[in-house]
């Protein structure tokens, strides 16, 4: 059965705080991104040593970096430059703590996916190399505010480079969010399932005003019993993680959402994520053989 974990920001920048709801939940696994303030690419040594001396009595791994890489401007040399010494980084980070896998993505939506998918593809052709010699896989998200906003698009973006080391990351709420999306689950999940090797869990549905927002998993318009029973027939033995986005009393803002990290993201994070998780844990009693009382 696949393993569960959570996304460290989603509940704390406090990383002691994180093993705690994980030990609480029994959860297997955290993926990197904001600790104590910092992103991933900025951690330092002793920042290093402070998160595996935290997993050094528990069963906990880390599953995956939850990189920003090129989660920038595809226009601005500069920029491009700049998220090459993120993945850089992010790399060492992954040796460093025992993981192959780094979240990606292809650059902020510009309008004109179709017009510069060739420019797109041809970006990774540096990424793709440095993956694949130092055996790291990229995880592409299916991403709203980027290029691969959908599960078609990561797919095919997946299949044009032809690597192993390029899989996907499936995030069904994220498609809730495309203007091109369909129905996650089982539509989107079916064009992409055979090239995902870690998947994210969150939930959304329209406000009164006909807007999307993020609600706790199991509350809004994805079909998570069912995506969760498909993992099982299915055979999925990988991670999926917990990365909330609702918040109990006021929801985040765009910015946040399309750039999550730091303290004012994780705010009320702990309380969030422990309710979904009470969600998830009773949406897999059935299929663990137990009953709810």
């Amino acid at each position: 059965m696949f393993k569960l974990g959570v996304i460290t920001d989603e509940i704390s920048q406090d990383f002691q705080t994180v093993v705690k709801v994980c030990t609480d939940y029994d959860l297997e696994a955290v993926e990197i991104r904001s600790v104590d303030d910092k992103p991933p690419q900025d951690l330092q040594p002793a920042d290093v040593d402070m998160i595996k001396a935290a997993l050094a009595d528990t069963d906990i791994k880390v599953c995956g970096i939850a990189t920003p890489f090129f989660k920038c401007d595809i226009d601005s040399a500069e920029e491009r430059e700049q998220h090459m010494d993120i993945l850089r980084k992010c790399i060492a980070l992954a040796h460093e703590l025992d993981t192959s896998l780094l979240r990606c993505f292809a650059f902020w939506e510009t309008g004109k996916t179709e017009q510069r998918w060739q420019e797109i593809v041809d970006a990774y052709e540096e990424p793709l190399r440095l993956a694949e010699a130092e055996r790291i896989t990229l995880g592409m998200e299916n991403e709203a505010s980027t290029s691969l906003s959908t599960a078609a698009l990561t797919r095919r973006f997946i299949d044009e480079l032809g690597s192993g080391n390029v899989r996907a990351i499936w995030d069904p709420a994220n498609e809730l969010y495309a203007d091109a999306g369909i129905t996650p689950f089982p539509d989107a999940y079916d064009q992409i399932k055979d090239v995902t090797v870690h998947g994210h869990m969150k939930d959304g549905d329209r406000n009164e005003a006909g807007e999307m927002v993020s609600v706790p998993v199991g509350e809004g318009l994805i079909d998570w019993a069912g995506q969760f029973a498909r993992y099982v027939e299915e055979g999925y033995e990988d991670y999926l993680i917990l990365e909330t986005h609702w918040r109990p009393a006021s929801a985040l803002s765009e910015d946040l959402l399309n750039r999550p990290g730091g303290a004012a993201f994780s705010e009320a994070g702990e309380e969030a994520s422990r309710y979904c998780l009470d969600n998830i844990q009773r949406m897999l009693l059935p299929l663990r053989g137990e009953s709810d009382g």
